[in-house]
């Protein structure tokens, strides 16, 4: 049973035609490219991406878990497949693929992998795609939250002046300078700025952003950039972007490369809508 966490286009296939039935693939991008076209069998679900967490008090977590478990037993899964996610590809969609394995493996799902270069990279395999979209029965969607994969406001707020935790940074460049407030609109945010004493490691730079299908980085050059952060194998670092989206697909690379790594998935759009929280609003050079 295939347990890798980035999957090549060949090895999905090859897994399909040895247990296609105990295999489901996940299309986290909009409903209208699904629409277009999608790998065979494949089903759409945009809430991996869309979902804010609006706060991760264990109320606010439940609520998620108890959205997800809904969504995940009336397309008919109940976590014991071996469930493969892909975007259109890794540096274009903010990580949502990786926002899915994400959650998916905090729901409890143990069988999780991404398509490495996504959609993309399935259509420069000449592989075949389709308009039809399965039908599937429902049936129950086990929960087995883990709770250690994330980060929560409190534990945020008690690292800030913790020298031995990493706060990672790792949204767009104009967001880290205190520029915006989001990806989507400047001010779609109540406040700009940073968690105090974090540092930054925009996501685009442990993949390989400039050719035509992106992929992750070699482990070696991702543990060199780690490094140029301070990051080790010995680090306990806590990434957050603005919806734990980018910093899901920074937490995967962090892992293919051997360093672990936990995700404030509430991530700025939480942190900045609480007023009681503490910002570095400096404008940065």
């Amino acid at each position: 049973m295939n347990k890798k966490l980035l999957i090549s286009p060949q090895e999905v296939t090859l897994l399909l035609a040895e247990n296609s039935s105990k295999t489901v693939i996940i299309d986290t991008r909009s409903q209208e490219d699904y629409a277009i076209s999608h790998i065979s069998e494949s089903i759409n679900i945009r809430d991996f991406f869309t979902y804010l967490l609006e706060n991760s008090s264990p109320a606010g977590l439940k609520e998620l878990q108890e959205y997800f478990a809904e969504i995940m037993s009336r397309v008919g899964i109940s976590g014991v497949e071996q469930l493969i996610v892909y975007e259109d590809t890794l540096n274009k969609g903010y990580g949502q693929s990786c926002r899915a394995a994400f959650l998916l493996k905090y729901l409890g799902c143990t069988q999780v992998s991404i398509l490495h270069g996504g959609y993309r990279a399935w259509l420069k395999a000449g592989l075949p795609t389709t308009d039809k979209v399965p039908q599937r029965e429902s049936s129950i969607f086990r929960l087995h939250p883990n709770a250690d994969m994330m980060v929560t406001t409190t534990e945020m707020l008690q690292a800030i002046d913790n020298p031995t935790i990493i706060k990672l940074d790792v949204r767009d460049r104009n967001e880290w300078l205190g520029l915006s407030s989001s990806p989507y609109h400047p001010d779609f945010c109540p406040r700009k700025g940073r968690i105090p004493n974090a540092v930054w490691l925009e996501w685009h730079h442990l993949m390989n952003s400039e050719s035509e299908i992106s992929t992750f980085r070699s482990p070696d050059e991702i543990r060199e950039i780690c490094k140029s952060v301070g990051i080790t194998f010995e680090s306990i670092v806590y990434i957050y972007c603005f919806k734990g989206s980018r910093a899901a697909n920074t937490l995967i690379a962090l892992e293919e490369a051997g360093i672990s790594a936990r995700n404030y998935f509430g991530s700025w759009n939480e942190w900045s809508r609480d007023f009681a929280l503490p910002i570095d609003s400096t404008l940065m050079q």
